[in-house]
This record gives C-alpha cells, sequence and structure tokens, in this order.
C-alpha cells in the first residue's frame, strides 16, 4: 500500500445538482473547500484514531493482510508527516528525503504521534494556502501539483483508512456521502489519470453513485481519463455499468469490497471488463 496514493475521476449527471449532504463541498478550487478539506483530514484522522483505541490491542487489518491497527497508524502518520514536508517545501523536482521529513518514524505513545502528524499535516497546508505549488507524483499527468491538491487527495487517504480501522475494530462504517463523492472524483481524475496504458481493448466504464452523480471512466493504450457524467447528451455508451453508494464505489475502486456477486456494486454490460478493471485498479 503506498504513502502516494491518489486517483482520478468524476462525473457529473445533468441536469440536476446532486443532492445536499453534510459533508457535501463546494467546487474543488474554492477557498471554502480547501479549509473544509483541512477540517476533513483532522475530523477524519481523530476517527481513525478513535476506531483504534476502540480494537482489540495489536488486531489485524483486513483490509491491509499481515498489518495491525499499530501498523496502520505508523502509515497515516508517516504519509501525513511526508506531505507536510512536501507542501513545506513548495516547488520541487523531487520528493524530500526521509531525512527531510521531522519524526517520520513513531516515538513515544503512537496516537499522540499520530495526532502530531495530523497536526503537522494542516499546519503546513494552511500556511502555504491552497494555490502554493509543490511536488506531486501525479504532476506529469497535467493534475494540479498544489498544496490544494495535496490535501484532496489526504482527505481520500484518511477516509480509506478510518474504514480500514473501523474494520478491524468490527464496527465499519461507509465513507460520509459528501466525502465519498469527492474522493471518487479526485480518484478517478488524479490517480487513474496518471496510469500507464490500458492492457485490453479500449472501453468505458460507467460508475453512478446512488447520490446523483456519475463518471465515465476511458480506457484505451494511452491509460484512463475520466469524464462527468455517464452515457447520452452525445456521448458513447458505456461497455459496462457499475452503480452503487458512493462510499462502496470509493472502497470497491481500492479494493475494500468485491465486485463480483454477491456484493453491493449492480453491474450491467460486460461483465468481464468490469472483473479486469477491478484487477488494473492501481488501488489495494
Amino acid at each position: 500500500m503506498s504513502s502516494f496514493a491518489a486517483t482520478t475521476e468524476g462525473m457529473q449527471s445533468p441536469p440536476q445538482s446532486p443532492p445536499a449532504h453534510p459533508y457535501s463541498s463546494p467546487p474543488p478550487s474554492s477557498p471554502d473547500a480547501f479549509d473544509g478539506r483541512l477540517g476533513l483530514i483532522e475530523e477524519r484522522s481523530a476517527a481513525l484514531r478513535a476506531a483504534v483505541r476502540a480494537a482489540p490491542e495489536g488486531a489485524g487489518v483486513p483490509a491491509c493482510p499481515g498489518w495491525t491497527v499499530a501498523d496502520l497508524v505508523a502509515h497515516m502518520g508517516a504519509t501525513q508527516r511526508f506531505w507536510a514536508a512536501v507542501v513545506a517545501a513548495g516547488p520541487a523536482r523531487r520528493p524530500p528525503a526521509d531525512a527531510e521529513v521531522p519524526h517520520r518514524t513513531p516515538a513515544g505513545e503512537l496516537l499522540e504521534w499520530s495526532a502530531a502528524g495530523t497536526a503537522a499535516l494542516v499546519g503546513a497546508l494552511r500556511a502555504a494556502g491552497p494555490g502554493a505549488p509543490c511536488w506531486t507524483w501525479w504532476a506529469e499527468s497535467g493534475a494540479r501539483a498544489t498544496a490544494g491538491a495535496v490535501a484532496r487527495q489526504q482527505v481520500r487517504e484518511a477516509a480509506v483508512h478510518v474504514r480500514d480501522a473501523q474494520e478491524a475494530a468490527g464496527a465499519a462504517e461507509p465513507v460520509p456521502p459528501g466525502v465519498a463523492l469527492d474522493a471518487l472524483d479526485e480518484l478517478l481524475h488524479v490517480t487513474f489519470g496518471a496510469m500507464d496504458g490500458w492492457p485490453d481493448s479500449p472501453a468505458r466504464v460507467a460508475l453512478v453513485a446512488d447520490e446523483g452523480r456519475a463518471w465515465t471512466l476511458i480506457l484505451d493504450a494511452t491509460g484512463a481519463s475520466a469524464v462527468r457524467g455517464s452515457a447520452g447528451a452525445g456521448r458513447p455508451e458505456a461497455d459496462a455499468t457499475v452503480s452503487a453508494p458512493a462510499s462502496d464505489l470509493l472502497l470497491a475502486l481500492h479494493r475494500r469490497l468485491p465486485w463480483d456477486d454477491p456484493g453491493p456494486l449492480r453491474v450491467t454490460g460486460e461483465a468481464a471488463l468490469v472483473r479486469q478493471l477491478a484487477v488494473w485498479s492501481p488501488l489495494g
């Protein structure tokens, strides 16, 4: 599992706006969106620590074979400190070396160390501002390489790992709808957009969230590109359509939920194509 996970795609079903949710967010580039995402990084990171406190000592993490909840906390803390150093460094041609990331290795009480890492990330992001340029692993795909983009990606990282910790504690919850919708959009456009060529015949997969948004993932020799919206309005029909609540779509793309029946996803069209997408997905 990579500290640098990110993904891509997003689509919206015209002509109506999706229903509001408690975690609904404004447009990705707005200052309100940035401030909201800093709050979500804090809130989701605190939720992860709460789930770890509730889990039995030494509990395994089903989504991350071989990991305990302590390993999960260490991963998240190191990841947040890494991105704090990235953002603080500003424009750069390479990521910071390990020696340039303060306190990346756990020390002292683990959850206190984790909370300090969250504070370091949020502090670095707030000091930089959403438009500040910085190194990112996805920059060559053409996606934004800014502190705002890092904040958006780190909300998704925290949201998925909260679910991992909750599952380890025996109390898994869905990702809040607004968080899941924005995370899907970021994942499909950024992470999938940075992938190498699709290894099979060109295809289109529609991902339709029950909350009212949709994306079409276009797969070909150049890789994957995401378009907001599903078939219609002049767009070709998708070869396969996957429908589910936004949380289930997000978790399935992260291989936290099964793609095959019986499962939470409703698949129409070419089931084999959907299975191929599940294997090709960059997120484990």
